[in-house]
Formats: C-alpha cells, structure tokens, sequence
C-alpha cells in the first residue's frame, strides 16, 4: 500500500532566508487580471523591456527610407573607406574594418528582407583624380542605387590645387547622375584631428582641409545631395574623450572613431531623404 506523502516544512534557516531575499515575481503582479489575461501580457511586458534595453537615441533597428528593397549602396573614397578591405569575394573580409562594414552589418542584420547589397570600392592613398581614373569601372559599371563617397585628405596632403579637387570632383558627379538620373549621392566632407604627425603645425595643415569641407558642401548642395559634415562630430566627441581616442594619427579613424561616422551618415542620409 502506497504510503501519503506529508511535505515537510523547510529548515529554519531556508525560512529566513527566503524571507530576507524574496524570489521577485517574473511579471508585475495582476490580482485581479485572469490568468489567460495575463499570459496574454507576456509578450507585452517583454516588448516593453527589450525597448529600455536599447540606447538613448540609437539608431538600431530603425530603418533607413532610402534603403529600398534590393538597393545597392556603394562607398567610395581613401584608406578611410577602403579599410583593408579584401579583394576577393570572401564575405568575411570584403566590407573592410571602418564605418562602411558597421552600416552594412548593422542594416544587412537588421533587415535581411530587403536584400541589401553594400560595395565597398575604397582604395588606400586615393585622390579625387584616383576616384576620377577607375570611376566607370568601380561606380558607374556597378549600378549603384546610392553612392557614398569620403575623399579628400590625400588631395590636402599632396597639396594639389583646390580649384582641380572641385573641377574634378565635379566632373565625377555629373557623370554619376548621367548614368542613372535616380541615384541618390552622400557626399562625406574630410576631416581631421590635431594628432600625431598632425599635431605640430596643425592649423596650416587644416587650412586645406577646411577648403575641401567648403568644396564639399558646395557640391552636395548642387546635386542635392546628402552633406555628411564629420568635423563637427569629431570635435564634439573630443569634450567627452581626447582626440587619440577617435583618430589615432590625425586623419585615420579608430574603431571608436568610425562609429561616430557610421552614426553621423546614417543620421545624414535618414535626415535628407525620410521618404523612401
């Protein structure tokens, strides 16, 4: 015969205890809501607490209207872009280690169904000549749907004629819209930090920086294109850190530098088109 079982009470100490440090309910406590009611707030309360897990005013997992479904958005530009990017199809590498592999990983996660394609053509040690000699086949020949482009620091440190940076850059855009009237420009103004090698002398030095900014802004407004002013970002961020901690030598960005670029483009392109 099968004998009852008698639960027995727990130790004293367990008692205490767990009236010391109460087990805190999974749920807010709803007396007087029925317990099907109640499941059916699971998903609720469970929406709410991932929502105040995300940052103030993050831009994850919002999405960007310019990016359409099946849209081919390229970047273009110098070592800033190219970020020892590879030159083969591994998908591992292809994007590079700056802003342009952190958008395309942050949209190509958070909204597979799009199918967005991101390019990154960048090249170490580029002019806006050097963009201007390989254009047709990395632009134009890729049918991109946005084209993002960051140039200029090169053309500053070579010294080369401000005057020919916007004739040529110039020239680069018109032909851009002349293969496809609908593509969407993103134009990045260079920037720069008083670092490293860059620190002594550094106004004479920025003077040919601030030229090409002006240059940029020029353009973007004559193509009605999206101005991604990144100067004023970075100097914002040296009041909360120094400026070794977003740009290691003057002009190449640190991974912290280059999110502050992928946030600042984002912002910029969200702001200029919020329509698709």
């Amino acid at each position: 015969m099968r004998q009852a079982f008698t639960p027995q009470p727990l130790p004293l100490s367990l008692n205490r205890a767990s009236a010391r440090n109460p087990r805190p309910p999974l749920l807010p406590s709803t007396p007087n809501i029925p317990r099907q009611l109640s499941r059916l707030l699971v998903p609720v309360w469970v929406a709410i607490l991932a929502s105040c897990a995300l940052p103030q005013g993050s831009t994850e997992f919002r999405p960007v209207p310019s990016f359409r479904t099946g849209a081919r958005i390229l970047f273009q530009g110098d070592s800033i872009t190219d970020g020892n990017r590879g030159r083969s199809e591994d998908p591992n590498h292809i994007l590079g280690h700056g802003y342009a592999f952190i958008i395309a990983a942050r949209y190509g996660a958070s909204f597979p169904e799009s199918n967005l394609t991101f390019i990154n053509r960048g090249v170490s040690g580029n002019t806006v000549s050097d963009l201007a000699a390989r254009w047709q086949e990395d632009c134009i020949g890729l049918h991109p749907d946005l084209v993002s482009i960051l140039v200029g620091v090169n053309d500053a440190l070579f010294k080369l004629p401000v005057d020919d940076y916007e004739r040529t850059y110039d020239v680069l855009l018109a032909r851009t819209v002349a293969s496809n009237p609908n593509v969407r420009l993103v134009l990045c103004a260079p920037f720069s930090l008083p670092v490293g090698a860059r620190k002594e002398a550094f106004a004479a030095w920025y003077s040919g920086i601030k030229e090409r900014q002006e240059v940029v802004a020029r353009l973007a407004a004559k193509y009605h294109a999206a101005l991604v002013e990144l100067q004023p970002v970075f100097d914002e961020a040296c009041r909360r850190a120094p400026a070794e901690h977003w740009i290691w030598d003057g002009v190449h960005p640190t991974y912290s530098g280059h999110e502050l670029i992928a946030d600042a483009w984002i912002r910029a392109v969200r702001a200029h088109w919020p329509g698709p």
